[in-house]
C-alpha cells in the first residue's frame, strides 16, 4: 500500500464515525508532516511518514478521537525530528495542536546523574503534559503501540529495553485510563521480546488446541445464549480465549506449566440496562456452580478509571472454570477504550471534561516531591501495576488504595492532616494495628487527636501507596528539619565509615563542590535533610560520591608525580596548576599569569562580586563569591587549606555573559511563570533552565538558571521580578 493510500484509508476511517471532522486541515497536516519528514527513514527502511500515518489510523481506528487528535497524531514527531518548532505549528494548525504535538515529543536529551533520573525527567514531562490535557497520552500510546508492532527491525537490545519500559509503564498507564484492548496487546508484544520462549509456547499450544478450545467456547455461549432467551433478556455473548500475557502471569504466579492452567477462557453478557446485568448474574449462576470469593462486583463500586462491570467466575462442563463478565453497551464502550470513549460523546469533537477524571495523575505529580528518582519510579511502578482494595468510610464513601494497603495509607488519603494527626484506627468497629492489611469492603475509621506528635518514622515502611509515604515525608521535610540533619548526618557518616572513607575527604573544599552535584544537593545540610526525612539514602548518597573522590584521587596521584626532587628530596610545591596562554574568564589572580579559572557552581559568581580563589588540584583557581559557605572564614583558617585560599579580582576583559541561579519564593496562582517569563524577557535575560515546583501550603518556588553580563544586571532582573504580584523573596543561592 502506497503511503497516498494509507492517508486515504485514514480519511475513510475518520469520515465513518466523524463525518464532521476538518477534514482540509488533516489533509494540510499530513502534506506538511511527509514535507517535513523527507529524506528520513525507518529502520524497516520505509520513508518515516508510515510511522506517523499509522498512529493517525490507530488514533482514528481504534480510538475514535478527534481532529486535533488525528492532526496531532501525523505530526507528533515534526518538533523532535524536524526543523519545525512549536510557533509554526501552532501558526498553521492550532496552539492546541502545538500543544499536543510537544507533549507527546520526548525530552531534549540532556546529561543526567543517573538513567532514573532521566526515566523520572521524562515521566513527569508526559504526566504534567497528560494533566492538561489527556488526549497527549493517548497520542503516546497509539506512538509506542506501533512502535511494538514494528520491533522486529530493532536490534535486540533495544527490543528488551523498549520492551521493559512499555511493560512497566505504557500497558499500566493504558489500563489506569481503562484501554484494556490496547493494554493487552502492548502487553502481549512486550511478552514476546522479554521472554521469546514463553511467548512461543504459549501461542503454539494455543493454536493446536484451537478447534477443541472453540468448540468448548462455542457450546457454552449457546448455553447461556439459550437460556436468556427463554427469559427475554436482550443480550449479546461471546467468549475468548485470555491473551499470551494473562496466561503467562498465571503460569508464573502459580508455579504451574501450561497444561496445568484452565482457567483459560473468558465470557462477556452485553445486555441493555443495569438490572439486566443482576438478572444475568443469577441465570449465570443457575447454570453454572460459582467459584466462592471469585465474584466482583465493579457496578456498585467502579474502578478508579470508570471501568464497570459484574465479574464470576464459575464452573462449566469437565470441571472447566472460566469467567464471566457482564455489562451494558456503554459499560462495554468504557472497558474496551477507557477514556477515549468519552470523545465519542463529544460533540464537535471538542474534547475537554474528562480530566477531572484522573485525579491520580496529580497524584503521580505530587507524590515525587522529596522523592529519590530510583524510589519514585518504583512507586510509580507500583501505583499504577498493582491491584486495588476498595474500602469503606464510616460515611459510606469509597476509598481505593493498592492490595495490601494498612489503616495508614487510608488516612493520608482522606486528607494529610488526618494522617499526621492519627493515633489509631477501627476496621468494621474493632480496632486494628497500623500495619492491618485491609481487604475489599472493610469499613475503616481513623482516630485522630490533636495531641498526636505526628507520623512515626517507622510509618515509611508500613505504608504500601507512595502517597502517604510522600506526604510523611513531606511532614518530616517541614516540621523536623533540625532533627532530620542530625540522623542524617549520623546515617552518612556511619556509611561513610562502613565505607571505609575519610570524612574529611568529603569535607574538604576542594571536593565538596563535585561531591554535591554528584548527589543533586546545594549543600551538605540539605542531604543530610533529606536522608533524615527519607527522600534519599545514605547508602545511594555515599555509593555515588565514591566514583567521584576516586577520580580526585587518580588526579593526587599525577599531581604527586609532577613535582621535582631536589638534593634527593621531593620539592614542597603548591598543586601544579593547568596553564594556557591567555585567561578568557576576566579574571586576575594575584601572584599567577595564564592560569585555568573556573567560576564554582555552588554560588556562581558574576562581575561585581566579592570573590576570592581557591587553588584546586589538577583544574587551576576556582573562584567563590565570599559570602558563599564553602569560602568561610572558617574554612579559610583551616590548617589543611592555608596557602591554597588566594586574591583574584575582576578584569576588564570581562565575558559577555555569566551564569548564575535565582530563587523565586511566591505565592502560587495561574500565570506565575508567564509573568515571570514576560520579567525575563523585557530585560533582555537568556534562561539556561526553569524548575517550579508548589508547597503543600500553597507557595511557588521557582529556581532559574540564568546568563547575565554583571551585577548591575543581575539586580534589575532582581528588582523586576520582586515587583511581580504576588512574589515575596527573591535570592542567590549560595553554597
Amino acid at each position: 500500500m502506497t503511503v497516498y493510500e494509507q492517508y486515504e484509508r485514514l480519511e475513510k476511517t475518520v469520515a465513518a464515525y466523524n463525518p464532521g471532522a476538518d477534514f482540509q486541515q488533516i489533509r494540510a497536516a499530513f502534506e506538511f508532516a511527509e514535507k517535513a519528514h523527507t529524506g528520513q527513514k525507518r529502520k524497516s527502511g520505509e520513508p518515516y511518514i508510515i510511522h506517523p500515518l499509522a498512529v493517525a489510523q490507530i488514533v482514528a481506528e481504534e480510538l475514535h478521537l478527534d481532529s486535533e487528535s488525528i492532526i496531532a497524531a501525523l505530526l507528533h514527531d515534526v518538533i523532535e525530528d524536524t526543523a519545525a518548532n512549536h510557533e509554526q505549528v501552532s501558526k498553521l494548525f492550532s496552539p492546541t495542536v502545538a500543544d499536543l504535538v510537544e507533549g507527546v515529543s520526548k525530552l531534549t536529551r540532556i546529561q543526567y546523574a543517573t538513567k532514573e533520573d532521566e526515566q523520572m525527567e521524562n515521566l513527569r514531562k508526559m504526566l504534567i503534559a497528560m494533566s492538561k490535557d489527556i488526549r497527549v497520552i493517548l497520542i503516546k500510546i497509539a506512538d509506542r503501540l506501533h512502535n511494538m508492532r514494528t520491533m522486529e527491525y530493532q536490534t535486540a537490545p533495544k527490543q528488551k529495553q523498549k520492551s521493559l519500559e512499555t511493560m512497566e509503564i505504557y500497558a499500566p498507564i493504558a489500563h489506569r485510563l481503562g484501554m484494556q484492548r490496547v493494554k493487552w496487546e502492548l502487553e502481549d508484544l512486550s511478552l514476546k521480546y522479554l521472554d521469546p520462549v514463553a511467548y512461543t509456547e504459549i501461542v503454539t499450544t494455543i493454536g493446536a488446541k484451537e478447534t477443541e478450545y472453540n468448540a468448548f467456547m462455542q457450546r457454552t455461549q449457546d448455553q447461556i445464549h439459550q437460556r436468556l432467551e427463554e427469559l427475554n433478556i436482550p443480550h449479546k455473548v461471546y467468549g475468548r480465549i485470555k491473551h499470551p500475557y494473562s496466561i503467562y502471569r498465571k503460569m508464573f504466579n502459580q508455579n504451574k506449566q501450561l497444561d496445568e492452567i484452565f482457567d483459560l477462557f473468558a465470557f462477556r453478557v452485553i445486555v441493555d440496562s443495569v438490572g439486566d446485568c443482576y438478572n444475568v448474574l443469577g441465570v449465570v449462576h443457575d447454570i453454572y456452580k460459582p467459584i466462592l470469593g471469585r465474584f466482583k462486583d465493579y457496578i456498585g463500586t467502579p474502578k478508579p478509571n470508570g471501568y464497570q462491570s459484574l465479574h464470576t467466575t464459575v464452573v462449566g462442563e469437565s470441571g472447566i472454570p472460566f469467567e464471566v463478565q457482564i455489562r451494558t453497551q456503554e459499560m462495554h464502550e468504557i472497558a474496551e477504550y477507557g477514556v477515549a470513549a468519552h470523545w465519542k460523546y463529544k460533540q464537535n469533537g471538542q474534547g475537554g471534561g474528562t480530566e477531572g477524571r484522573y485525579e491520580w495523575v496529580r497524584r503521580l505529580l505530587e507524590n515525587q516531591e522529596g522523592a529519590d528518582a530510583e524510589d519514585y519510579i518504583h512507586s510509580l511502578k507500583i501505583d499504577m501495576f498493582s491491584d486495588e482494595v476498595f474500602v469503606f468510610t464510616p460515611n459510606g464513601d469509597v476509598q481505593n488504595l493498592p492490595a495490601g494497603a494498612t489503616p495508614i495509607d487510608f488516612a493520608y488519603a482522606i486528607h494529610s492532616a488526618v494522617g499526621n494527626h492519627m493515633v489509631g484506627a477501627k476496621v468494621n468497629g474493632r480496632i486494628v494495628t497500623f500495619d492491618y492489611p485491609l481487604k475489599n469492603g472493610d469499613i475503616v475509621e481513623v482516630i485522630t487527636s490533636k495531641s498526636a506528635k505526628g507520623p512515626s518514622r517507622d510509618w515509611m515502611k508500613i505504608a504500601k501507596s507512595s502517597e502517604a509515604r510522600s506526604k510523611i515525608r513531606q511532614w518530616f521535610k517541614k516540621e523536623k528539619r533540625d532533627e532530620n540533619i542530625v540522623n542524617g548526618r549520623a546515617a552518612f557518616e556511619a556509611e561513610l565509615k562502613h565505607c571505609n572513607i575519610p570524612l574529611k575527604d568529603v569535607l574538604d573544599p576542594e571536593n565538596l563542590p563535585g561531591l554535591l552535584k554528584r548527589v543533586s544537593f546545594g549543600s551538605l545540610d540539605e542531604l543530610y535533610a533529606a536522608i533524615g526525612y527519607g527522600g534519599f539514602t545514605a547508602q545511594k548518597a555515599v555509593n555515588r560520591m565514591q566514583g567521584e573522590l576516586q577520580r580526585i584521587s587518580k588526579q593526587h596521584q599525577l599531581d604527586k608525580a609532577s613535582t621535582v626532587p631536589v638534593d634527593g628530596k621531593p620539592e614542597v610545591v603548591r598543586p601544579v596548576v593547568p596553564r594556557r596562554a591567555k585567561s578568557e574568564q576576566g579574571i586576575v589572580v594575584e601572584g599567577l599569569s595564564n592560569c585555568l579559572v573556573k567560576f564554582s557552581k555552588c554560588c556562581t559568581p558574576v562581575p561585581g562580586d566579592e570573590i576570592i580563589g581557591f587553588i584546586t588540584r589538577g583544574y587551576g583557581v576556582s573562584v567563590h563569591r565570599c559570602d558563599c559557605p564553602n569560602a568561610s572564614l572558617e574554612r579559610r583558617s583551616a590548617p589543611d587549606q592555608q596557602g591554597r585560599w588566594i586574591k583574584v579580582s575582576w578584569g576588564s576583559d570581562t565575558r559577555e555573559s555569566y551564569p548564575t541561579s535565582l530563587e523565586i519564593f511566591s505565592k502560587d496562582r495561574n500565570n506565575l511563570v508567564l509573568d515571570i517569563s514576560a520579567a525575563l524577557s523585557t530585560t533582555q535575560t537568556r534562561v539556561s533552565s526553569m524548575n517550579c515546583r508548589t508547597t503543600e501550603d500553597n507557595f511557588a518556588v521557582i529556581s532559574l538558571e540564568i546568563d547575565v553580563r554583571d551585577g548591575e544586571q543581575l539586580q534589575t532582573v532582581m528588582r523586576k521580578l520582586n515587583q511581580i504580584s504576588g512574589v515575596m523573596q527573591v535570592t542567590r543561592p549560595a553554597g
